[in-house]
């Protein structure tokens, strides 16, 4: 399988709302100026900005533009750079730095107070947004959102968890999202191998106890029939591929904190359920039905099980990503179990937000009004097909353009379309500002596609739970848990570890919690509960 096809195929799933994706910059600073009042009627700089259709302006503008690029081609060549540029009359100049060394970029970009206009898929972190909104480098956008916005500010009104999810403490929005509010899941669920279902004569467990003693078959009765003891049941890379999945098992629907159905805020490394987790990891492992390479091996590792027929149950994007071959609909998606716990299994539903921090007008912009009407095209499905996909005619052209349904045509030199679509749009490898409706891929998907789609409605979408809303938090406040939470991330990772192995007996689960407390668990909780019931309180408004 060629590695381009197995991006195209995340890139494309993630449209489909199945989620997961310091070198010198190009181009020079583009125009600078003062701090713009968002308010302003549409005449900043003396250009005049239509309310709606295109051109954006009459008279042509530039506005600078820092993001990161899988450097698969020069931006200011694609297509739909070209496109873009000739409906809104903005011409942008392009400052981009590969992935990897982004954030170091943008850090330094803050730090040197040397802004371009704008920031795109720049995964401004919360604290990000609030300590450079709080400080005048990036500017309010909630005025302009209502008045030069209309995509966006349709998408808001329709889902007003995502517009509170935005807002900061002090009632601003600094960032926009790339909303994905059809996605199920944000993490590769698991995946059976069909060949040992179908070898074992098994069906798919419903209960933690009957998924233990499938995985103790598989172990036993060499369901890949090559005389060998080789099989592994379970498999993982340090767990995180499988935590978020298997705690639902235990009634707990995020790895780090969660609401319950009272509004009570509980962080999860200390509850019962999370015991019981442990406990049953423990047991896997004791019986080697659970991977004793997890802690130590690759994904490439787990993935060269998979395709030597060895792995019975795995987490991955697609299950033929692991197993290998072409895509097909033979391994089915694993049915949450249920445990000893009441009201089990859960599923953390897909926040419909992939990254809230992809888009920010900065206080060097001269031109805010233009600039959100460039952006808010993303938001509707004309602009959104033109990012994604590319201008018509190139990648993709019309079957049916009333009912929306397109059709895929042959790429160029017969290559890789993920590769060509790559070289159409920066859309490639980072998530962006805009939006995923079904109507984007309507005719372009394929039947792993629509089977994975109802792989999720049988499966998952009856006992998904939603998730803790993406709170923001003052920067005292975001400082102080940003300290108590780099301790206790490391401390739970490891001792998550050491009880799965048995290296710490499962004994000392009380110890265990009383150093949580010790190290600031419960003020975590303090100071969640207290942003949760603002959120909450603001939503029921």
């Amino acid at each position: 399988m060629k590695k381009g096809y197995k991006k195209g195929m995340t890139a494309l799933s993630s449209l489909l709302a199945i989620s997961m994706l310091a070198a010198a910059c190009s181009s020079d600073n583009g125009e600078t100026g003062g701090s713009t009042n968002a308010g302003n009627a549409g005449n900043a700089g003396d250009v005049s900005v239509s309310a709606d259709g295109f051109p954006i302006v009459e008279e042509t503008i530039t506005l600078s533009l820092l993001a990161p690029s899988a450097e698969m081609a020069d931006w200011s060549s694609m297509p739909t750079i070209q496109a873009m540029e000739e409906l809104s009359n903005i011409k942008v100049e392009f400052q981009t730095a590969p992935i990897d060394s982004f954030p170091t970029r943008k850090n330094l970009m803050f730090a040197s107070g040397e802004l371009p206009d704008m920031l795109y898929a720049a995964d401004l972190t919360p604290a990000e947004q609030v300590n450079y909104g709080t400080q005048g480098l990036l500017i309010p956008l909630e005025d302009l959102i209502d008045n030069y916005a209309p995509n966006l500010k349709a998408v808001l009104d329709a889902n007003p968890d995502v517009r509170k999810s935005i807002t900061t403490t002090d009632g601003h929005i600094y960032a926009l999202p790339f909303i994905d509010t059809t996605a199920v899941w944000y993490r590769g669920p698991m995946w059976y191998n069909g060949k040992f279902l179908e070898a074992l004569g098994a069906s798919e467990p419903q209960t933690t106890e009957e998924l233990y003693q499938y995985l103790k078959r598989v172990k036993e009765e060499d369901p890949n029939g090559n005389g060998e003891a080789d099989e592994i049941p379970l498999t993982s890379v340090k767990l995180d591929d499988l935590r978020m999945y298997f705690l639902g098992f235990w009634g707990i629907y995020n790895e780090v904190y969660y609401s319950d159905s009272e509004g009570v805020v509980h962080y999860t490394p200390q509850e019962e359920g999370y015991l019981g987790y442990l406990t049953f990891l423990n047991r896997l492992w004791e019986e080697e039905l659970l991977d004793h390479e997890t802690f130590s091996q690759t994904d490439d590792m787990k993935k060269a099980k998979g395709s030597k027929n060895q792995v019975a149950l795995f987490s991955d994007y697609h299950p033929y990503f692991t197993l290998g071959g072409e895509p097909r609909t033979t391994d089915p998606m694993m049915t949450p179990v249920s445990s000893e716990i009441a009201g089990t299994p859960v599923y953390g539903k897909h926040p419909g937000i992939s990254s809230n921090g992809n888009f920010a007008i900065t206080s060097s912009n001269s031109h805010p009004e233009a600039t959100m009407r460039w952006i808010d095209y993303q938001y509707g499905y004309e602009g959104a097909t033109l990012w994604t996909q590319g201008p018509e005619g190139l990648m993709w052209e019309y079957e049916d353009e009333a009912n929306k349904v397109k059709r895929f045509k042959e790429v160029p030199g017969g290559g890789d379309r993920e590769e060509y679509r790559a070289t159409l749009t920066p859309n490639y490898g980072i998530v962006t500002p805009g939006v995923n409706i079904p109507e984007l891929t309507n005719g372009l998907r394929s039947e792993l596609d629509d089977w994975i789609i109802e792989q999720n409605e049988e499966k998952l979408v009856p006992i998904a739970k939603p998730p803790f809303p993406r709170v923001y938090l003052s920067n005292e406040r975001q400082t102080e848990v940003s300290a108590l939470m780099s301790d206790l991330d490391t401390y739970v990772k490891q001792m998550e570890a050491r009880f799965v192995t048995g290296v710490e007996p499962l004994s000392n689960w009380e110890t265990y919690v009383a150093q949580l407390k010790r190290m600031g668990s419960d003020r975590v909780v303090e100071i969640y509960q207290e942003a949760y019931d603002q959120w909450d309180s603001e939503n029921a408004s």
